[in-house]
């Protein structure tokens, strides 16, 4: 038979649902608690109406070695102290009533003993009789406790023991966890501020103006389906004015592909002396990004690299495994893809060569290089965006390159129906203005 809830807690109302009512305000006003210091003071009002002539000692022997113990809340108390943040405040007792009762790893009740002055927790147990330890067990082992006292020996009945233990660990395991919701919190924005300063450093490596050189007007976007990503551009100047032109992607996403992505960065601008061919780039990246980071790391990485002569016209290119990019011919509105130097992506093998293309690049072309979060966006039906939306999207088109990229992007935006994007997006659109 269960006992009484007013022979637990002698301040509880004797009927029936009057008890009730206590339990639901008191489990109400607990499940509104999301701070676990704040919980604890509610709990304790809560004794205070339920238990009133009872002193309440609060113990934890949390990483302290056998035989010691912290006394963590006290109702003699007048100054709160949150254990949880300010350990260094609790009193630290070794040996004693107080640390045999929670080493034991078991219920106890005493109902007659005297505390000598001599013992550590002698300030907490002055002038009581007799008393009750509730382990509050975590892993197995009472790493908390909780001591009850009373001034009258005789205080507490082995009846209402069993009821105390169970709804005191309850209570101790909502605490904990908390507890851990607080510290998982913390921990969580405390990543939040790292990946921006990644996501800040990798957006610094990015061209801080597009080029106006060379007859090209361009325009570009970037976004990363997370702070920090892997995708890629770049612009070099030449000093013969050509203009070299790079878009990568990083396998995976977040911050790996973000280190990664900064890697080729550095990479690509170790490069001493213009390349004569695209796929000398390409190849210098792969031998250093083999040579020390991907073979281990597992990281691939696609590429397109171009180099456009404003003087011949010409348009040289070579892929590593990267989406090719659309060739708009502004004279019969017809789309090429840029498809004839293609070999596998960066990183995988450490010793290869890229084939090189050239095409001619005549007044009005408009040439759109992406990544695949592009083409690969999927609808809410797992239907992926495409080619052929992109290729309708370009041939359609009659205005600026930023008309056409807002365009793009926009349709992107409506076939997922504005969910989040799943993979970085880079996108670069770029008209032969002479």
């Amino acid at each position: 038979m269960a006992t009484p809830l007013n022979q637990i807690f002698p301040g509880a109302p004797q009927e029936w649902h009057e008890r009730l009512s206590t339990i639901v305000d008191m489990m109400r006003e607990m499940s509104l608690q999301r701070d676990p210091q704040a919980m604890v003071r509610a709990y304790g009002r809560r004794m205070v109406e339920l238990m009133p002539s009872m002193r309440r000692i609060s113990l934890s022997r949390r990483d302290l070695p056998a035989g010691e113990v912290r006394v963590t809340r006290y109702s003699g108390w007048t100054q709160e102290v949150n254990p949880w943040k300010e350990p260094e405040l609790l009193p630290h007792l070794k040996g004693g009533l107080l640390a045999e009762l929670i080493w034991s790893d078991e219920p106890q009740i005493i109902n007659e003993f005297t505390v000598s002055p001599g013992d550590p927790g002698y300030e907490f147990l002055e002038g009581q009789h007799s008393l009750i330890a509730i382990p509050l067990f975590d892993g197995g082992t009472a790493q908390n406790m909780v001591v009850l006292s009373n001034a009258e020996t005789n205080g507490f009945s082995p009846d209402e023991l069993p009821e105390r233990v169970w709804m005191a660990n309850l209570f101790g395991q909502a605490t904990q966890n908390l507890v851990l919701a607080e510290r998982l919190d913390a921990a969580y924005q405390q990543v939040e501020r790292e990946l921006q300063v990644v996501a800040d450093i990798q957006r610094s490596m990015l061209p801080k103006e597009l080029p106006r050189r060379a007859g090209l007007e361009v325009s570009a976007h970037y976004q990363t389906s997370r702070q920090a990503g892997g995708d890629y551009y770049d612009f070099f100047n030449y000093p013969d004015d050509s203009l070299g032109i790079l878009v990568a992607d990083v396998s995976g996403h977040g911050t790996p592909s973000a280190v990664m992505m900064a890697l080729t960065h550095c990479i690509a601008h170790m490069l001493v002396s213009p390349p004569s061919e695209p796929s000398e780039l390409l190849k210098h990246l792969n031998e250093h990004l083999t040579k020390r980071y991907t073979l281990e790391s597992n990281h691939f990485i696609t590429a397109f690299f171009a180099i456009y002569d404003p003087h011949s016209k010409t348009l040289k290119y070579s892929s590593a495994g990267h989406n090719p990019p659309r060739l708009l011919r502004h004279d019969h509105q017809q789309i090429e893809s840029l498809d004839q130097a293609t070999s596998l992506p960066l990183g995988i093998v450490d010793a290869l060569d890229w084939p090189d293309a050239s095409v001619e690049i005549r007044r009005g072309d408009r040439l759109v290089i992406y990544t695949d979060g592009i083409v690969e966006a999927a609808s809410p039906e797992f239907e992926l965006f495409g080619m052929d939306r992109l290729d309708q999207l370009i041939n359609a088109a009659q205005g600026t390159p930023e008309e056409l990229r807002n365009s793009i992007l926009t349709a992107v935006d409506d076939f997922t129906q504005h969910a989040p994007a799943s993979d970085d997006r880079t996108l670069l659109v770029i008209d032969q203005l002479t």
